[in-house]
């Protein structure tokens, strides 16, 4: 029964673990969608057809509308980290420069940002890039969009970016604790689970929002039931989303033992799921809001 299990869990902590799995990043991108103005929604648009994986959207959502294509754009990021085409900064020579790209990095290390005891980053990115890419969409968009030299492109290659993390941000264990490198290192047993019963607790946590390939209509429906259940949050700051995901992690591990390691219990998942869906409402609002104050016109302070 060791055997089994130790062979079990080898198999389930080698599985990639992202932030919140595609279903995720989609709904986020169809409740932000939801909030933006038609000539916002145009922009975006218009930004995203000029990608260079723009067609690679197109076959993988079997649809060319555009809230489509924008919930499929959101995914990219994670996409990449098994493209050929791109390397790892870290471990690998940078592969070959690609049109419309202005480099072939992965950037792990933006999707995440560790915190010590004591609240001091540590390692990761997260929080530096989302307001990074933000401040070079404005000013991009401020200047002319595509209409200007070079501005196309930038564009096209920092909003699927944007939209990625600022998801990311509202997925706890993607604001960890340093050591553990964000709930990666934690195995568990997830009885809810009847495919991948052992698992980190990152990968629980990312694959709360849905199956990976949810899209279309049943998407939509599902960003639907999740805004009817939970309210419009506080914009707030990148630096409020963050310390939001800090504080859940003192829930965001499991407490119950089971026969060999920390297990999913009923409330557990309950209240994860709870957490994990309140989340995604919350990145999708403040997404959209981002977006609208980038791309479109001056935002009152009555919306703020």
């Amino acid at each position: 029964m060791r055997q089994i299990l130790s062979a079990l869990l080898f198999f389930s902590l080698t599985l990639p673990a992202y932030a919140w799995n595609a279903a995720g990043h989609r709904l986020v991108a169809v409740i932000a969608w939801q909030q933006l103005t038609p000539p916002t929604r145009e922009a975006i648009s218009a930004a995203l057809a000029r990608h260079p994986d723009h067609e690679r959207w197109l076959a993988k959502a079997r649809s060319s509308d555009a809230i489509d294509l924008f919930a499929e754009a959101s995914t990219w990021p994670d996409d990449i980290r098994n493209d050929p085409r791109f390397h790892d900064e870290d471990r690998e020579a940078p592969t070959p420069p690609l049109p419309g790209f202005p480099d072939t990095g992965r950037h792990k290390r933006w999707h995440y940002v560790d915190l010590d005891a004591a609240g001091k980053v540590r390692d990761g990115e997260l929080e530096r890039q989302i307001e990074r890419l933000s401040r070079l969409l404005q000013v991009k968009a401020s200047s002319g969009g595509a209409s200007a030299a070079g501005n196309g492109s930038q564009i096209s290659y920092a909003l699927p970016w944007l939209l990625h993390l600022v998801a990311d941000i509202h997925q706890p264990l993607h604001v960890g604790q340093h050591g553990d490198e964000g709930g990666n290192k934690v195995e568990i047993e997830n009885p809810f689970n009847k495919r991948l019963p052992f698992s980190s607790l990152h990968l629980y946590w990312d694959d709360l929002p849905g199956p990976p390939w949810l899209r279309g209509k049943r998407l939509e429906k599902n960003a639907a039931r999740l805004l009817e259940s939970y309210p419009k949050p506080v914009q707030g700051d990148v630096a409020l989303w963050r310390e939001e995901s800090h504080r859940l992690l003192a829930v965001a591990y499991p407490k119950a033992n089971g026969s060999l390691l920390p297990i999913i219990s009923d409330d557990f998942h309950r209240d994860s799921r709870d957490i994990a869906n309140r989340r995604i409402v919350e990145a999708g609002y403040r997404l959209g809001h981002r977006l609208e104050s980038i791309f479109g016109q001056p935002v009152s302070r009555e919306t703020q």
